[in-house]
């Protein structure tokens, strides 16, 4: 990258002054046109449905160059559901659901609700160990340089706050890769401010979640956490990335959710593609067995 002193010498003036020289001009019909706006400056322009590629170009552009400007040399992966909160959350919704069905016990939605709700205060448990998670890989890394295995989630609530929030607490810095939903919060409060980010598209959002990923710690979730799973599953299958552990934090709710025995008795996978992915059930197994791929014990 080129330092401020050699950007001074460019013989050429800088984007950020001509916008300012531009902006200046005088006010008349013709410099009010649209047309007359400097295209990178003109978000009209840059909105249209022709730009996609560029904005493409940009999203992926952005994050690197900022994370490059930040010294991120690696990172490790934690997904997980946005909806499993942690564990005082997680009752005080429960006491809230028990009330409302106590007050319609004929209503079956409210009933099952109940049922949902005590559900979620067991998985709480994954909160503590991704919040767990997250210190243990800050705090060991900070001593060998603070942006080495630097945490990095999705950005939200749940499981990626767990995550985000150990980091924090152990002094780390964290990533957040936020995307635009329509039901979604912001980014939690967790996130290393210069390096939340936010994505319009799905898929320059995973190529920067794996492409510093020294291991990838998946927790349960749902739709979007199972997409980003087959993801890396598929890129590390084909040869696409290099193999990095990949584990799934929870094993009973993992062997209950997906039975990959089925891929290998139907054909679908080879058996050795099962050495792809391991189950752990805890923060500390997790972290032993990255620390061990790369001789960090």
């Amino acid at each position: 990258m080129m330092d401020a002193e050699n950007e001074r010498h460019k013989p050429f003036p800088t984007a950020a002054e001509d916008t300012a020289v531009a902006q200046s001009t005088a006010d008349t019909p013709q410099s009010r046109s649209p047309s007359y706006r400097l295209a990178f400056a003109d978000r009209d322009f840059l909105l249209r449905e022709e730009l996609r590629p560029v904005r493409l170009q940009l999203e992926l552009l952005k994050p690197e160059l900022i994370q490059q400007d930040e010294g991120i040399v690696s990172t490790v992966v934690i997904f997980g559901s946005a909806r499993i909160p942690d564990r005082e959350t997680a009752e005080a919704r429960l006491a809230l659901a028990e009330e409302r069905a106590h007050a319609a016990p004929q209503n079956r939605q409210l009933q099952r609700a109940v049922l949902v709700a005590r559900r979620v205060v067991g998985n709480s448990v994954y909160y503590d160990e991704a919040r767990k998670l997250g210190d243990m890989i800050s705090r060991d890394t900070l001593a060998s340089g603070p942006c080495d295995m630097v945490v990095i989630t999705g950005g939200g609530p749940g499981i990626m706050e767990a995550a985000n929030r150990g980091a924090a607490e152990a002094g780390g810095k964290s990533i957040g890769l936020n995307i635009v939903l329509p039901m979604e919060q912001g980014p939690n409060p967790f996130i290393t401010p210069e390096l939340c980010f936010q994505f319009h598209y799905f898929a320059i959002r995973k190529m920067h979640f794996l492409n510093r990923a020294k291991a990838l710690v998946v927790c349960p979730g749902g739709f979007g956490t199972l997409d980003e799973l087959f993801e890396t599953l598929t890129l590390i299958q084909t040869g696409k990335i290099e193999r990095i552990p990949v584990l799934l934090l929870g094993s009973h709710y993992w062997r209950r959710l997906i039975n990959f025995d089925v891929l290998v008795e139907e054909g679908a996978i080879d058996e050795e593609d099962l050495d792809i992915y391991q189950y752990v059930d805890s923060a500390e197994e997790a972290w032993k067995i990255i620390k061990a791929f790369y001789n960090l014990i």
